[in-house]
């Protein structure tokens, strides 16, 4: 079994000596190791080259013969290996070559320019650093470790980057790399993380055992400038199965559906208005964006899927908003949910008659008709309360036959049918996405606001509120040829602030 302890590269790298005392011409830290030691070890490597006066950084599997698995790009550091620059350097390699690991990036010369503010003003770098580096090392071992280690050492980083330090460094380094390289970082993540996911189930499929697989939701939420903000991401692999049919999905359909990522954002505003006796507390919805992204390129979708255009889209969003403490809380308010759909019926009848002189007889043709129809949103809004919980839900229905989409299932026919709202969704002029597969509400539409009103004492405090959800993701066919059909389920927690004046 291997074992993986505590990493703290960043330490380790600013107690070594200066390059002009080293005694040999490379430095070793053991990362992950067999109980058994006669196996080998997973090191990191320091090497300085005589001629160059170059240092190059290296993770290497310690065979008789190593074998080099990541290698940095060589760079001439100061005397002190700690400098800042070789610092920055080494920190700036690691991001590049993580964003290179996800299929879209390897070619996007975009992704390359990467710039920190100075290392002094950024509190807790070392933090920062060492969780860049963790998460190197984490998608180095999915790729290139020789089998017998990696499985051990995964399971050990994938403790050591879900820990709640892990997490607090890693809001800080999605500060630091922007929104855009942000989502970039997350898809090569998440790409790794589903590679990973299926050779284990290929494995347990094998060995006739119950899978385990790990929870790579990642979320962060923070509070500033009068706005709530949660972003998560989440690979459809590790979503939770709520429903599905018998019809077993094709290899090229599984392929499709395995390699997507749920990606959303929850913003809302806050205002906070002092009255004589008490404080009213206004909570409304600004943007909440959820989309579906797929982690391969198309060319690999048209090769061994179904098409890109095969994917999940969003068909429920439940959010929850709580303050945790609620002892000076004296009521809650919400704004009213989306109207019922307006039907109509009509009947109509005509009469056509025609005489024919040279004819003994007469024609006498009668029709009836009745026509129905319905007008009907595709989303549905709806509010209420539970206790001083805010609920907020948004239910996407069949324009055809009103039903709730997450907890309904299609006959064939609707599956086969090429007039069913799922069919051609993504291109269609009455769809109920983005062109992408997305869905946005906007505050413009869903602006009603929520309104807990507090005791006067609450003033001068810091307010905690707990912002839960859930997230449904459903497959209905597009364009390809099948009757599978299923629904998936994420839930997520995070806790935000509010100063109260």
């Amino acid at each position: 079994m291997a074992y993986c302890k505590s990493i703290d590269v960043f330490s380790w790298i600013q107690n070594l000596p200066p390059i002009s005392e080293w005694k040999t011409s490379s430095i070793t830290l053991s990362l992950c190791s067999l109980t058994n030691s006669s196996q080998p070890s997973l090191n990191l490597t320091i090497s300085k080259n005589n001629q160059s006066q170059k240092l190059s950084f290296a993770i290497v599997a310690d065979f008789n013969i190593p074998i080099f698995l990541w290698t940095s790009k060589p760079f001439k550091p100061s005397t002190k290996i700690a400098h800042e620059e070789t610092i920055s350097n080494l920190l700036i390699n690691c991001i590049q070559d993580i964003l290179h690991y996800g299929s879209k990036n390897k070619n996007n010369s975009t992704t390359l320019f990467i710039k920190f503010p100075k290392l002094e003003t950024i509190s807790n770098f070392g933090d920062i650093f060492n969780l860049a580096f963790l998460t190197l090392f984490f998608l180095v071992c999915i790729y290139e470790a020789p089998s017998d280690l990696r499985y051990g050492c995964l399971n050990s980083l994938k403790e050591q980057l879900s820990c709640c330090g892990s997490r607090k460094s890693s809001k800080m380094l999605m500060k630091l790399l922007g929104s855009n390289l942000e989502e970039k970082w997350m898809r090569s993540i998440n790409l790794a993380i589903t590679n990973w996911i299926v050779e284990l189930q290929e494995v347990a499929t094998i060995n006739h055992r119950m899978l385990r697989t790990p929870c790579p939701l990642f979320s962060y939420a923070f509070s500033a400038f009068g706005l709530w903000k949660v972003q998560l991401y989440c690979p459809l692999i590790t979503m939770d199965v709520v429903s599905a049919n018998n019809h077993a999905a094709d290899e090229r359909l599984q392929f499709s559906l395995k390699y997507q990522q749920l990606e959303g954002v929850l913003q809302f505003n806050h205002k906070v208005f002092v009255k004589e006796k008490w404080v009213e507390i206004m909570v409304n919805i600004d943007n909440i964006r959820c989309d579906v992204f797929k982690l391969v390129d198309e060319t690999l979708m048209r090769e061994r899927g179904a098409g890109a255009s095969e994917k999940y889209f969003p068909s429920r969003i439940s959010l929850q908003l709580t303050p945790t403490l609620q002892h000076q809380v004296l009521s809650v308010s919400v704004g009213k949910s989306s109207e019922n759909p307006i039907k109509e019926i009509g009947i109509e009848k005509t009469l056509e008659a025609s005489f024919q002189p040279t004819n003994p007889y007469i024609g006498l043709n009668v029709s009836a008709g009745e026509s129905s129809t319905m007008s009907l949103k595709p989303w549905k809004f709806e509010e209420s309360v539970y206790g001083y919980s805010a609920n907020l839900n948004w239910f996407l229905h069949d324009s055809m036959d009103g039903k709730e989409v997450f907890s309904s299932k299609p006959s064939k026919f609707d599956m086969i049918n090429p007039k069913s709202w799922f069919r051609d969704r993504y291109s269609s002029a009455y769809r109920p996405f983005t062109r992408e597969g997305g869905v946005i509400f906007a505050g413009d539409e869903y602006g009603e606001s929520v309104c807990w009103k507090v005791d006067k004492n609450a003033r001068g405090k810091i307010m905690e509120w707990e912002i839960r959800g859930w997230i449904w993701v459903t497959y209905l066919p597009n364009k390809y040829r099948t009757f599978y059909h299923e629904t998936r389920r994420l839930e997520f927690r995070e806790i935000v602030h509010l100063n109260i004046p």
